[in-house]
C-alpha cells in the first residue's frame, strides 16, 4: 500500500474513534483568542435560555477594540478567559429540555377583584385543591394577584380552565416566563463618549444633547440587578426595587441597559441626566436571566408608583393576559412604554411585551445600518436603534461590549426621554409619533416589517418638539 493511502487509512481511523481529534485533524481546534476581564461570551441562539435578548462579545478578532476594553477595564492582558473554547461549552451546556420552557409548572397566577380577605382567597384555594405561595395586591389594576402552587397531577392549563369556570376569580393563567433580550480620556476632557460608541453619530446624540439631556425624566429599568455603584451611573440611581428579594448582586444585562441610557463618565448615554429606578425582576439562574409575570407585574406596579414616565422593558416572552391589563394601566397613566423586539430571528412568531399595542417595539442595527441578524421581524416593530457591539459598563466597575435588541429598546427609552425633557406636558402617544416620524428610513422605503419606521434620529426627534413655557417646565419638575 501507498505511504499516501496508508495516511489516509490511519487518518480515517483516528477520526472515528475521537470526535474531538477529528476536530483537530480537520482543522476545527478551537481558536483562542485575546484574554479579557470583561464577562462571559453568551452566543445568541432562540433556544438558549441565557439572556435571548443580548449576546456578549468573544472578543476573539484582531480589531482594535478589544484592547481598549482592556485599558477601560484596566486589568491585566490575560485573566485565563478564552472565549472560543468558553463559548463551545455554554453550547453543551444549553440544549434545549425536552419540557415546556415558556412558563413555570405546578403553579397558576389567579387574579381576584380588590382586595380579598385570606379566608376568601383560602375558600377558592380550598376548592380547587391548590396551595397560596406568594400574593400582592395592585393598585393598577385595582386587583389582587396570587401564585398558587398545584400539588397534584393535574395540568397547569387543566387548573386554569377549572378556575375560570369556578366564576369566582377575575382571571386565571399560566404564570409565564420571560427572558432577557441582551474611555479612555475622562468626562471633562472628552464629554461625547468613546469613539467605539458609534451610535453617538449614527442618532446624532452630540446634537440632540444640546437641546436635552433628559434632565429629571424618571425612567424604570425592569431588568437584572444593575450596578448601582458603578461610576458611569453615579447620582442617577434615584430609587431601587428588588422584586426577588433574594439579595442577588448585580449582573451584566441590567449593568448594561442602564448604562446605555445614562452613562456620564467616559462613555456617553442616551439621556445622561435622567433618574432611574432600578428595578431587579430577573434573577441568575444556570439556565440565565429569568422572571415571571408576577414579578414583571410587581416590578410595572412599583414603577408607576414612583412616578416613572418611561418604562423600558428589554426582555421577552409569550402573550401574557395579566402583562396586558398591566400595561394598558399603564399606557393609561401616559407612561412611555419601550420594549426589545425579540432576538429569536426572522421565523419567530411575535414576541411581548414588545407586541403589545401600548409598547414601542425596538429592533437592532449594526454599525453598517444593517439589521441584527437575530432580530425579531413583524409587523409590530416600530422603530430601530443601534445594538450591535455596543460598549457600555459592566458589573464591579468594568465595561463589556455586547448585542442585542435589549440595547436597542434602551437607546429608544433614552431618546423618549430627551423628548420629555424638552417639553414635559408631551403626551406618550406624541412620543411615539414624533420618534417614528422623525426616523431615518432604513430598508424599503416607508415602514417595514424589519427596520420598523426606521433607525431613531435623536436629534431630528428632540428638534421636532416645541418646548413647553418656563412656568409650564418648572411645574411638571415639581411634580416628578
Amino acid at each position: 500500500m501507498r505511504p499516501a493511502r496508508l495516511v489516509a487509512v490511519f487518518a480515517i481511523t483516528f477520526c472515528l474513534a475521537s470526535p474531538q481529534a477529528f476536530a483537530q485533524y480537520s482543522g476545527m481546534s478551537m481558536r483562542t483568542g485575546p484574554s479579557m476581564n470583561v464577562g462571559p461570551r453568551i452566543n445568541i441562539n432562540p433556544t438558549i435560555r441565557y439572556s435571548p435578548n443580548i449576546r456578549y462579545d468573544g472578543y476573539d478578532d484582531p480589531r482594535p477594540r478589544p484592547r481598549i476594553i482592556q485599558e477601560l477595564n484596566q486589568g491585566p492582558p490575560d485573566d485565563g478567559y478564552t472565549p472560543r473554547r468558553g463559548a463551545s461549552k455554554a453550547k453543551a451546556k444549553s440544549k434545549p429540555a425536552a419540557t415546556d420552557n415558556t412558563y413555570v409548572a405546578k403553579e397558576v397566577l389567579i387574579e381576584i377583584a380588590g382586595s380579598p380577605t385570606d379566608a376568601q382567597a383560602d375558600d377558592i384555594a380550598r376548592r380547587h385543591r391548590l396551595t397560596r405561595v406568594q400574593s400582592q395586591n395592585f393598585p393598577l389594576t385595582d386587583s389582587t394577584f396570587f401564585r398558587w402552587r398545584i400539588t397534584d397531577g393535574r395540568s397547569v392549563d387543566a387548573v386554569v380552565r377549572e378556575l375560570v369556570a369556578g366564576g369566582n376569580v377575575r382571571a386565571a393563567q399560566r404564570n409565564n416566563i420571560f427572558k432577557l433580550q441582551q474611555n479612555a480620556p475622562p468626562a471633562a476632557v472628552k464629554s461625547e463618549g468613546d469613539p467605539l460608541q458609534y451610535a453617538l453619530s449614527k442618532m446624532r446624540l452630540p446634537e440632540a444633547h444640546a437641546l436635552s439631556v433628559g434632565a429629571d425624566v424618571t425612567i424604570a429599568v425592569i431588568d437584572s440587578g444593575v450596578d448601582v455603584t458603578h461610576p458611569e451611573l453615579a447620582g442617577v440611581i434615584t430609587g431601587t426595587f428588588d422584586a426577588l428579594n433574594n439579595g442577588e448582586g448585580p449582573h451584566h444585562h441590567g449593568t448594561s441597559i442602564a448604562g446605555v441610557i445614562a452613562s456620564h463618565a467616559r462613555l456617553m448615554g442616551t439621556a445622561p441626566s435622567s433618574h432611574l429606578l432600578a428595578i431587579r425582576a430577573f434573577g441568575s439562574q444556570k439556565s440565565g436571566a429569568e422572571s415571571t409575570s408576577f414579578l414583571i407585574l410587581k416590578s410595572l406596579d412599583y414603577a408607576i408608583a414612583k412616578n416613572a414616565k418611561i418604562i423600558n422593558m428589554s426582555f421577552a416572552g409569550p402573550h401574557d393576559p395579566a402583562m396586558e391589563r398591566g400595561l394598558a394601566a399603564a399606557a393609561a397613566k401616559d407612561i412611555v412604554l419601550v420594549a426589545a423586539a425579540g432576538n429569536a430571528g426572522a421565523k419567530s412568531p411575535p414576541l411581548y411585551p414588545a407586541a403589545d399595542r401600548n409598547v414601542i417595539a425596538v429592533t437592532a442595527t449594526d454599525q453598517s445600518d444593517r439589521l441584527f441578524a437575530q432580530s425579531n421581524r413583524g409587523s409590530y416593530v416600530a422603530i430601530s436603534a443601534p445594538g450591535v457591539d455596543i460598549l457600555s459598563p459592566a458589573p464591579d466597575g468594568k465595561y463589556q461590549m455586547s448585542s442585542g435588541t435589549s440595547l436597542s429598546a434602551a437607546y429608544v427609552s433614552g431618546v423618549a426621554a430627551l423628548i420629555i425633557a424638552r417639553n414635559p406636558e408631551i403626551s406618550s402617544a406624541d412620543v411615539r409619533a414624533t420618534l417614528t416620524s422623525t426616523a431615518r428610513d432604513l430598508g424599503p422605503k416607508g415602514r417595514d416589517d424589519q427596520f420598523g419606521a426606521g433607525q431613531a434620529d435623536a436629534f431630528s426627534a428632540v428638534s421636532a418638539v416645541i418646548p413647553a413655557p418656563v412656568a409650564a417646565a418648572s411645574d411638571s419638575t415639581s411634580k416628578r
